[in-house]
């Protein structure tokens, strides 16, 4: 293989300000992460409700991994199927209030299975254009038609939708539940409204709203009080685990269960994280006051951010972006704040669009106001240090 074309490939990278590498971590800890063996306050998580170290799950864990050994040994249709795997989809579905759910062995694994077996050709996508990469993927990899609309453009959508009427024999509607890069809601309801309407079906990957929005962590759904027909989350964020999973009916499981590839062919979650996960989903419901917690920190920072003069998108999810604009300013924003023990990911394109390089910021139920105000501090200093305009 000819070594000079990936180095070509890596050097444009690295002159645009693109290039990435992944930040080690000695430890992880509550809202702390050690780098280098110096801890820092950790704002680049998503563990929300700080569940990936409780005892309670790591107890679970180790029972389940003496039990069933530290791997599943096969996919879930050969020898990967434990009880401990039905339970957790019983759970799923009783959280989600569906009649079913299917575990999948990541929530990009689970997008990419939906979409890439359920739209046929004769169909049509109808996707946001800021869903996540692994709806897109599954957006690429489905025999359907895909049509972007522009973010969260409900009249875009609608169009959309009385065009594909006499063109298509079904229509699919995708999007995020919370947007990852911004922090803002899809508009659940109007997009509920409009499916009715013309007869679509409504796909929705709630990956950063499950356990976080509702009253009992059930996600957007529960935030607008609709129902969809296809929900995706994922337990590797709220839920503290790792893994995927859809909900929804009967059939529509059945049916994914012997047709989406990511489901039939991969390796099965091990038993020891479904056992960890299923701990996880009773202390979901029952966990409000993390929640409200963590939605007034994430208020709080929003606010204090603004009161500096920082460009933060509106909005009530604990992620938080910070919009910087250029690349090498961002870089340097987030050299400096890990100097001073804030450990803050610079996110660039082709994650986001060009001209919008920020800071995103992902905040957990164990932050507190005396965490709010040295972070907001610290990046107003930084800031004035390095001379980056203000909005």
């Amino acid at each position: 293989m000819n070594n000079e074309w990936f180095d070509v490939q890596l050097h444009k990278l690295k002159a645009q300000g693109l290039y990435r590498n992944p930040t080690v971590l000695n430890a992880y800890r509550s809202k702390y992460g050690m780098i280098s063996s110096t801890e820092k306050l950790n704002l680049s998580s998503n563990n929300y409700l700080g569940l990936i170290h409780d005892e309670r799950l790591i107890n679970a864990a180790v029972q389940a991994a003496k039990t069933y050994g530290v791997g599943s040994s096969g996919s879930r249709l050969t020898t990967g199927t434990s009880d401990l795997h039905i339970e957790l989809e019983n759970i799923i579905a009783k959280f989600h209030q569906t009649e079913a759910a299917l575990l999948f062995s990541s929530g990009y694994l689970a997008n990419v299975g939906v979409l890439s077996a359920l739209p046929q050709k004769g169909d049509v996508i109808l996707s946001d254009e800021w869903n996540h990469a692994s709806l897109i993927d599954g957006c690429r990899l489905s025999k359907a038609d895909v049509k972007v609309y522009k973010h969260s453009d409900m009249i875009e959508l609608e169009k959309r939708l009385s065009e594909a009427q006499s063109v298509y024999n079904r229509c699919f509607i995708v999007t995020d539940g919370v947007f990852s890069m911004d922090g803002d809601v899809a508009l659940l309801n109007e997009i509920n409204d409009l499916a009715a309407s013309y007869e679509a079906y409504v796909i929705v990957d709630d990956a950063h709203g499950t356990g976080v929005l509702g009253e009992y962590g059930r996600g957007t759904t529960e935030h607008f009080k609709i129902d969809v027909d296809v929900k995706i989350g994922t337990l590797s964020k709220a839920v503290g685990t790792e893994g995927g999973y859809v909900a929804g009916s009967a059939q529509l499981i059945d049916y994914l269960r012997n047709y989406a590839r990511p489901f039939i062919f991969q390796t099965a979650l091990s038993p020891m994280v479904v056992a960890a996960a299923i701990e996880s989903f009773a202390i979901l419901k029952q966990a409000n006051e993390k929640r409200k917690h963590l939605a007034k920190m994430s208020r709080l920072l929003r606010e204090k951010l603004k009161e500096e003069n920082f460009n933060v998108t509106d909005g009530f999810t604990p992620i938080i972006p910070v919009i910087i604009g250029d690349n090498d300013h961002t870089l340097q924003l987030a050299e400096k704040l890990n100097e001073r023990g804030i450990f803050a990911k610079a996110i660039r394109p082709p994650t986001v669009p060009i001209g919008t390089s920020r800071i995103r910021l992902c905040l957990t139920s164990d932050y507190t106001d005396r965490d709010i105000d040295y972070i907001s501090k610290v990046f107003a200093e930084v800031r004035t240090e390095l001379n980056i305009p203000t909005t």
